[in-house]
């Protein structure tokens, strides 16, 4: 039996040393590109490339896998497999064609062959052809020709031309299938962690193309086309386009661009905490609730309060992308599933960067989820520092490593660090299943007490933070941000997905470089996380025109509202007055002040215009 399966290992083995050829023939016709990259980084793009190669061969390998299976139920001594030899040729053939069309793809567009290309070739091939007159011909040519060539030889030397089964008990046959099968799934989705594969698997560079050298070329494709159909066409297309696009730019509309100063320095280092779940009503300053977040209602208390923040999504990805670039949500997706989208996008990071700070990226757990890293490494994080940069006797729980951990590793590399530095810090802890290295303050006896539990657990540990932050040179000189991801139905357990009580964050400004007169201050005006972006470039004097969706929340002018959604839902509050619509049912969900119908209809009109402009944004990023 196991000497029959020796066939898929040399299957494997195949495909992989097929794919390391298409990736060493991308960087020879891109090595002016990386003169100035280390030979190390450039051979590591194979070693992190493995993993998308392996889903992709298992793939692959998924009819070879079934026929065999199938076979191997018979009372047959031999099977000829040769018609695999093949299968696999049609396929060289197709993705040699692939690859040859991804290398002058990427010579133009800086991105690898996606669905749009595809779709821009069948819609257009006048216009495609005329494109890729500028391709040289010679060089397309010869590429075919060897993948063609080194394919189809290795093909024929590796792959066997039948199998030997060897005479094996029912049960013993049915526990192997099984094993097969079941390996072969894992090798697709990319293992047992919490995090299935995504392009971010790939992702290890500040070199954003040694990122798409490791990314396999034909996986993303297909990823690509599997997710095409969300951005073909815009599901939300309440009005004519002109009308919403005006009703969007009245929103952003502000008679005068200016803002109210509040920090002592325009270069001050920046550290901002993305808190996981931290719903407004773990605080005690916008909850009341008593003894969950005794650190951070104190530093509401001493910093800057934007007391009526709502967060614009109701996951982490979307909190992360809404807090770190202004993007909002998209009803039923998420930019993050889109790299090429999304490395699109700008962000703090960047702009900071380009303008002297030292940056880096703090997380505990695995940064390929849901594409983190793919969207860290495109957006100028210098440092990445995430579960595989802890010891493994640090990795307690699901997720990866605590908090303190986590906040501590910051610390300590803050001490080292040149300034001024922008730091985003992704904490985890305050996640199901809620897990802690020590006893749970509020019980374990339902899921809200043991909510409550690791919120105060993160909550200490941002005291600790801070506490031991005072004693360093740089804390006269830095602002500290503390946002939350998004909010959740608990501790109250009381809001529905549709509620803007369930969006409901907090957002601290703090630190020693805040003017002593703005110490204490509360802005009550409506906001959202989106607004971190514009509201934090403007204290620092850098241009944020290209944050589309963010606005100044400390400009007098600007307008006070905030967008959320969730799948097939929007919900918009305008200064103070919410609506929530079902874009399936077309229906009102929430409306916290009914009797006003005029006011409820604009509010109406913005959300949908809002998130219509949203998705036509994203569908020709």
């Amino acid at each position: 039996m196991f000497k029959s399966l020796l066939f898929f290992v040399r299957y494997f083995l195949f495909w992989l040393i097929y794919f390391a050829l298409d990736r060493f023939i991308f960087i020879f016709i891109f090595h002016k590109k990386l003169r100035s990259i280390p030979l190390s980084e450039k051979l590591a793009t194979f070693y992190h490339a493995l993993r998308l190669d392996f889903s992709m061969t298992a793939y692959i390998a998924v009819i070879p896998l079934l026929v065999y299976s199938f076979w191997y139920f018979t009372q047959r001594n031999s099977v000829s497999f040769n018609w695999v030899k093949k299968y696999n040729a049609a396929i060289i053939i197709l993705f040699s064609i692939i690859s040859v069309i991804n290398f002058n793809i990427y010579r133009e567009w800086g991105s690898k062959v996606n669905s749009r290309a595809i779709e821009f070739a069948i819609r257009t091939p006048n216009e495609s052809l005329a494109s890729g007159a500028s391709s040289p011909i010679f060089l397309t040519l010869s590429v075919l020709l060897i993948l063609l060539l080194v394919g189809l030889y290795l093909n024929f030397i590796l792959i066997p031309k039948k199998i030997d089964y060897i005479k094996t008990p029912i049960g013993a046959k049915f526990a192997i299938i099984v094993l097969t099968l079941g390996f072969n799934f894992l090798l697709i989705r990319g293992g047992v962690g919490t995090a299935p594969n995504s392009q971010s698997m790939a992702f290890f560079s500040s070199h954003q193309i040694l990122n798409h050298a490791a990314l396999n070329t034909e996986w993303n494709l297909t990823s690509s086309i599997l997710s095409s159909n969300t951005v073909k066409s815009n599901p939300y297309q309440y009005f004519d386009k002109q009308e919403a696009d005006k009703e969007v730019a009245n929103l952003f509309k502000v008679e005068k661009d200016t803002t109210i100063s509040i920090l002592k320095t325009q270069r001050p280092n920046v550290v901002i905490f993305i808190l996981e779940s931290f719903t407004a009503d773990l605080t005690k300053t916008l909850g009341d609730a008593d003894g969950i977040t005794p650190n951070l209602d104190s530093a509401a208390k001493s910093g800057i309060l934007f007391s009526q923040i709502y967060a614009t999504g109701n996951r982490t990805d979307k909190g992360l992308i809404g807090s770190l670039t202004g993007f909002p949500t998209l009803g039923i997706g998420s930019v993050v599933k889109w790299p090429e989208k999304m490395q699109k996008l700008p962000a703090i990071s960047q702009k900071l960067n380009r303008n002297g700070y030292n940056t880096s990226f703090y997380y505990g757990g695995e940064s390929e989820f849901d594409n983190y890293k793919a969207f860290i490494l495109s957006h100028n994080y210098e440092k990445l520092v995430d579960r595989n940069s802890f010891d493994k006797k640090d990795m307690n729980s699901k997720w990866g490593a605590y908090d303190g951990t986590v906040f501590t590793k910051q610390l300590t590399d803050a001490n080292k660090s040149k300034q001024p530095f922008f730091s985003s810090i992704l904490s985890l802890t305050n996640h199901e299943p809620f897990e802690l290295p020590g006893k749970h303050k509020f019980g374990t006896s339902d899921n809200a007490q043991q909510f409550k539990s690791t919120a105060f657990y993160t909550d200490s540990c941002i005291g600790s933070y801070l506490k031991e932050a005072k004693k360093q040179a740089w804390y006269a000189n830095t602002l500290f941000i503390f946002v939350a991801d998004h909010g959740h139905l608990l501790p109250k357990g009381d809001h529905e997905i549709f509620e803007p009580q369930r969006y409901h964050i907090p957002l601290i400004f703090y630190g020693d470089v805040i003017k002593d007169e703005f110490k204490g201050k509360v802005f009550s005006e409506t906001g959202s996380q989106q607004d971190i972006a514009a509201t934090l470039l403007s204290q620092l004097n850098i241009n944020h025109a290209d944050f589309k969706w963010s606005k100044n929340l400390l400009n007098p002018y600007t307008k006070h509202f905030a967008y959320f959604s969730w799948d097939n839902g929007l919900g918009f509050i305008d200064n103070g007055h919410a609506v929530t619509f079902d874009n399936i049912g077309k229906s009102v969900l929430y409306n916290s002040n009914p009797k006003d119908a005029k006011q409820t209809t604009q509010i109406l009109k913005s959300g949908k215009s809002y998130l219509q402009m949203v998705y036509e944004q994203f569908i020709n990023l």
